[in-house]
C-alpha cells in the first residue's frame, strides 16, 4: 500500500498561494502550510494522486477542471453556525423589519457568503417569527439570496438536511422543532416555510454583482478578514452600489470598514455594529 507523501516544497506553496489568490481573493500567509495540508489531504486519496506536490501540480493546470473545483471547495469552505453572535438577528427583528415595515412589501437580503446555508436559513427563521408576530408585515415575503464560491455547499444548502452536531451549533431547541421536520438517518430537514423565501446560487465574490439586483440587507459575516486590502476595498465598493439607499451591510464581529470606504454610515448598536448606506 503506497503511503501518501504531504510534504510541501516552500516554492509549491507559493506557487500555490498565489494561485489561489487569483482565483477567490483568499490570501494566506507565509506559515499556513498546515492548513493547505489538513484540508487537501483527503482529495489525494479521492483523485489518486500519491503525493501533496503532485496534486498541487494538477491544480494549476487548466485542464484540471473537476480537481480545481474541489480544491478551491477544500480551502473556501468554512465552519459556520445558527444565528452566529446572535445580535445581528436582534437588530434585524427589533429594528431593521419594524422600518421596513411602514413602505416594504418585500425585503431583499443577501447572505454574501453562505457555507453550508446556517445564515440564510437563520435570516429566514428571524423574518417569519417577525412575520408571526405582525401578519399584515411584507405581504409579499422575505427574498433572501445566498451564494457561495463553493459548489458543494450550494448542493448542501438546497437539500436543507443537517445532522445532529450541525444543529447543536447555536440552535435553540423551539427552533429545532417549529422549523425542522425530521427526514430519517439522524437527520432533520429544515420546513417548507422556511426554504420557500430562500434561494442559493453560484457566485465568486471577485466577481460582477451587477446581475443580482439591488438588496436591502447584505450580509458578509467573517469572510473578508480571508482577502488582502485591495480586494476588500473592491468588494466593499461592489456592496454599496448592489445595495439601495440607506440599506444594511452586516459585518463579521472582528471585520471593520474603519477607512475602507465612505459609503456607509457606523452604527453602533450595542452589542455590534451595523453599516448603513449614505443617500
Amino acid at each position: 500500500m503506497l503511503v501518501a507523501n504531504k510534504e510541501l516544497q516552500e516554492s509549491e506553496y507559493r506557487l500555490f498561494r498565489d494561485f489561489l489568490e487569483q482565483q477567490c481573493g483568499i490570501v494566506l500567509g507565509d506559515n499556513k502550510q498546515y492548513l493547505v495540508k489538513s484540508r487537501l489531504a483527503p482529495l489525494m486519496q479521492r483523485f489518486g494522486l500519491s503525493s501533496l506536490s503532485e496534486l498541487l501540480n494538477k491544480t494549476l493546470s487548466p485542464f484540471e477542471r473537476q480537481l480545481r473545483s474541489a480544491v478551491i471547495d477544500a480551502m473556501t469552505t468554512n465552519e459556520t453556525l445558527w444565528f452566529r453572535d446572535n445580535y445581528p438577528y436582534e437588530l434585524l427583528k427589533k429594528q431593521i423589519l419594524p422600518e421596513f415595515e411602514k413602505d416594504h412589501k418585500t425585503v431583499k437580503i443577501w447572505s454574501a457568503a453562505s457555507s453550508s446555508g446556517q445564515e440564510p436559513y437563520s435570516i429566514a427563521m428571524t423574518g417569519l417569527e417577525y412575520q408571526q408576530s405582525r401578519p399584515s408585515a411584507f405581504p409579499l415575503g422575505l427574498q433572501i439570496l445566498g451564494t457561495d464560491i463553493s459548489n458543494a455547499m450550494l448542493e448542501h444548502c438546497q437539500r436543507a438536511e443537517y445532522d445532529g452536531l450541525a444543529l447543536s451549533r447555536g440552535l435553540s431547541p423551539e427552533r429545532r422543532s417549529k422549523f425542522f421536520d425530521d427526514s430519517g438517518n439522524g437527520m432533520m430537514r429544515l420546513k417548507d416555510a422556511v426554504r420557500k423565501n430562500v434561494s442559493f446560487r453560484h457566485l465568486n465574490l471577485l466577481d460582477s454583482y451587477t446581475l443580482l439586483g439591488k438588496f436591502d440587507i447584505i450580509f458578509c459575516r467573517n469572510v473578508l478578514i480571508y482577502f488582502s486590502p485591495e480586494v476588500k476595498m473592491k468588494i466593499i465598493k461592489q456592496f454599496a452600489q448592489a445595495l439601495n439607499p440607506r440599506g444594511y451591510l452586516f459585518l463579521g464581529a472582528s471585520e471593520s470598514l474603519s477607512s475602507l470606504n465612505n459609503d456607509f454610515d457606523m452604527l453602533r448598536c450595542n452589542p455590534g455594529i451595523v453599516y448603513r448606506k449614505k443617500v
